[in-house]
């Protein structure tokens, strides 16, 4: 027997999604000429009673948008239209239902035989989709046009509201959050490029002064980009500046943002942007260099596109009001045209022999028993590796030390840089492990090259 979950009950909005769910299930059975199996049925029976408990309580979470004058239907459309943004897997299924519809977004028409809708429910859900409809005019779904395959979007502030968010958890579209917080005495830099990080902050901080009462130019941004090999440091320096801000850090996906449809790249890049103008919170680019390479000659229709969406995304990024952190590990594939926009511009070196010390140092579990051959200035000079491989191995030393039930010994960081080494080797020799290969044990590698 079914037992219904109380309308306030953690989670109680799940059984909203699970039902757009079966629904999307049982249209894709209909479509390959399978009839749903009983339990199905009843499962969607039992959903769909629970359902209308919720919407109908005193404390239903629909409440929270304004929803009072909506016809019923009203809830059925916002339902499927928000399941793909809180299940990514049912707009996947979208996908499948409708192969040529390039989002993971509900249609029109995809609702009419998804709901089973008559034709008066077909006549409300139309006024209600359209472009002057109250879903519309309430900002609580969006489109990109008006017709029966245009897709349907939530509107975020609305799903936010929804699901109570807050603005740490409402990660805008294209983009995660980096919850990590870093602070200054942890990076590991020379002390002019830390200034040039401290000169970033320097102009959100003092913008009321420079534009308010100086007179400056207005900008949008600031805009930095930070370039060096992986590892030293790009994405923990963004960390390190949005915990002195006290704002979230969000890391944009840029394959998430990238099409291969005409359009759909500017589409995505604009609802990134139009979430966050003007919000506290950083946004960080990875490895721009794909993007805005330089621009090579136009041969097809495609090669323009492609100079057109990045010259759309940089305009978008210089109008933005808020700071963007992009990063690179190719400087030089950068268009010059590109670098004279941005405020500041850091390269991070690979860390010296001391910054490599004091790395090793802060990167050994603190309260990890260490062998008395542990010396972290022998550890810098052995080998030089970045801040990235320095914090894998050792960690994966800790791990192998705590394996062994003994302290961190020369042999558990030499085998702990050796595998970090052959993450990007095919083949190492001796001297890529310095003074420690003497340290490797014989068992990990039965024939280490000279």
């Amino acid at each position: 027997m079914s037992v219904l979950i109380p309308a306030m009950a953690p989670g109680y909005l799940d059984t909203e999604w699970e039902r757009v769910e079966v629904l999307v299930h049982c249209l894709l059975r209909s479509q390959a000429n399978q009839p749903p199996e009983a339990a199905l049925m009843q499962r969607l029976e039992r959903l769909q009673h629970h359902v209308m408990q919720v919407r109908a309580a005193s404390d239903s979470p629909w409440l929270r948008l304004p929803i009072q004058d909506l016809p019923p239907l009203a809830l059925d459309v916002l339902a499927c239209v928000y399941a793909s943004e809180t299940q990514p897997r049912i707009g996947w299924r979208y996908q499948e239902l409708q192969p040529g519809n390039p989002q993971p977004y509900v249609t029109p028409a995809l609702l009419q035989v998804l709901l089973a809708l008559n034709t008066h429910e077909l006549n409300v859900m139309q006024q209600l989709t359209s472009s002057h409809g109250e879903l519309k005019r309430l900002q609580l779904i969006e489109a990109d046009g008006e017709g029966a395959f245009v897709p349907l979007r939530p509107v975020h502030n609305a799903l936010a509201r929804l699901l109570q968010w807050s603005q740490a958890q409402m990660a805008p579209p294209g983009s995660y959050p980096v919850r990590q917080q870093a602070h200054w005495d942890e990076l590991v830099l020379p002390p002019d490029r830390e200034r040039m990080l401290r000169e970033f902050i320097m102009w959100l901080r003092h913008r009321h002064t420079v534009v308010g009462t100086w007179g400056g130019a207005m900008v949008g941004g600031p805009v930095a980009l930070f370039s060096g090999p992986s590892g030293t440091g790009k994405t923990f320096a963004a960390r390190v500046i949005a915990t002195e801000l006290g704002w979230p850090l969000y890391q944009v996906d840029l394959a998430r943002l990238v099409s291969k449809y005409i359009g759909e790249t500017e589409k995505n890049i604009g609802r990134l942007f139009d979430a966050t103008h003007g919000q506290d919170m950083v946004l960080q680019f990875d490895e721009v260099d794909a993007l805005m390479s330089k621009r090579g000659e136009v041969k097809e229709a495609r090669d323009r596109y492609a100079n057109m969406e990045v010259s759309y995304l940089l305009a978008r990024i210089e109008d933005h009001w808020g700071p963007c952190i992009l990063t690179t590990n190719m400087r030089n594939q950068i268009d010059k045209a590109f670098t004279r926009r941005f405020q500041v511009v850091v390269e991070f070196p690979r860390p010296d022999e001391a910054a490599r010390a004091t790395l090793w140092a802060r990167m050994l579990p603190p309260r990890a028993p260490l062998a008395d051959e542990i010396d972290v200035d022998f550890l810098a000079m052995a080998v030089n590796l970045t801040g990235g491989n320095i914090r894998n191995a050792a960690l994966h030393a800790a791990y192998l030390a705590a394996d062994d039930a003994r302290p961190i010994d020369l042999s558990h960081i030499a085998t702990a840089v050796y595998r970090e080494l052959a993450k990007d080797r095919l083949q190492l020799n001796k001297t890529d492990l310095g003074l420690l290969a003497s340290h490797l044990p014989s068992k990990v590698v039965g024939n280490l090259g000279d």
